[in-house]
């Protein structure tokens, strides 16, 4: 009975004593407070008397982030923000030691100092323009300058919704209007400004053919173009009557068609 009883309490502290670390996730163990440095990937691990295992997340992270932003007109312009981060694997026994479970706070203050620098240089319509990716780029190089060195990794910076004032989102709802109505006038002066050519081409085309036609039949080539016609008409069936100048014969009856049709 004793020695069930000491294998049972054995086996409690073996579980007690076993940490899992799942997919996704690093650890690092302290020993009697003092990290042990190495790097442990996913799996089952026994710790023993004043051991334990400091677990951490290495995926993609997210933080959502509401704050006014201000724009270099003085507008502080409302904004939902998403930080895609993660911890650099290498330096997590760093992060453990020097900055511990608030990096997300160290993250946020980041953010907060970075994007007031770079939103400070745009105006606020650019953050609900083609700008944006400009701005969250910046904003992104500016926060990488800072974590990238204590283990954390800024993967993306995302202005989500961005409320403007009304006044000003609706001078710009009709600026994009106007810009949309120009590029479609644009659009149809060049349509007309090609059908336009195209009809001088085809004319120019036709006037430089009939001057190559003029230029052409010159008297010789008319006398010779007479000459064939009296030979054709020398060399076929019945009888005519042909009234000529010399130049182009014209022809007036044909005798032996009339005869034939009496």
């Amino acid at each position: 009975m004793n020695t069930r009883n000491l294998l049972a309490s054995l086996l409690m502290v073996l579980i007690v004593s076993c940490t899992v670390i799942e997919p996704g996730f690093v650890g690092v163990k302290s020993k009697f407070g003092k990290l042990q440095g190495q790097v442990l990937e996913p799996g089952a691990y026994f710790t023993g008397f004043g051991t334990r295992l400091i677990v951490m997340p290495i995926g993609t992270k997210n933080i959502e982030i509401n704050l006014n932003l201000p724009s270099k007109e003085g507008l502080n312009i409302n904004s939902n923000i998403s930080i895609l981060y993660r911890l650099d694997k290498e330096m997590v026994p760093s992060i453990i030691e020097n900055i511990g479970d608030g990096y997300e706070d160290i993250i946020t203050n980041v953010f907060r100092s970075a994007s007031a620098d770079v939103c400070a240089q745009f105006m606020a319509k650019d953050m609900h323009s083609g700008k944006r990716g400009e701005i969250e780029a910046q904003i992104q190089v500016k926060m990488s300058e800072v974590l990238e060195e204590r283990g954390i990794i800024i993967e993306a910076v995302l202005l989500k919704n961005i409320s403007l004032p009304e006044g000003l989102y609706n001078s710009i709802e009709e600026r994009l209007k106007a810009e949309q109505e120009l590029l479609r006038m644009q659009f149809l002066l060049e349509q007309e400004k090609l059908e336009a050519q195209r009809k001088i081409v085809e004319a120019e085309g036709e006037r430089d053919a009939q001057l190559i036609l003029s230029e052409g039949l010159t008297n010789e080539i008319l006398q010779l173009k007479s000459i064939e016609a009296f030979i054709r008409l020398a060399e076929s069936n019945g009888s005519k009557v042909i009234i000529t100048d010399g130049g182009t014969p014209y022809l007036i009856q044909d005798t032996d068609s009339e005869g034939t049709g009496n």
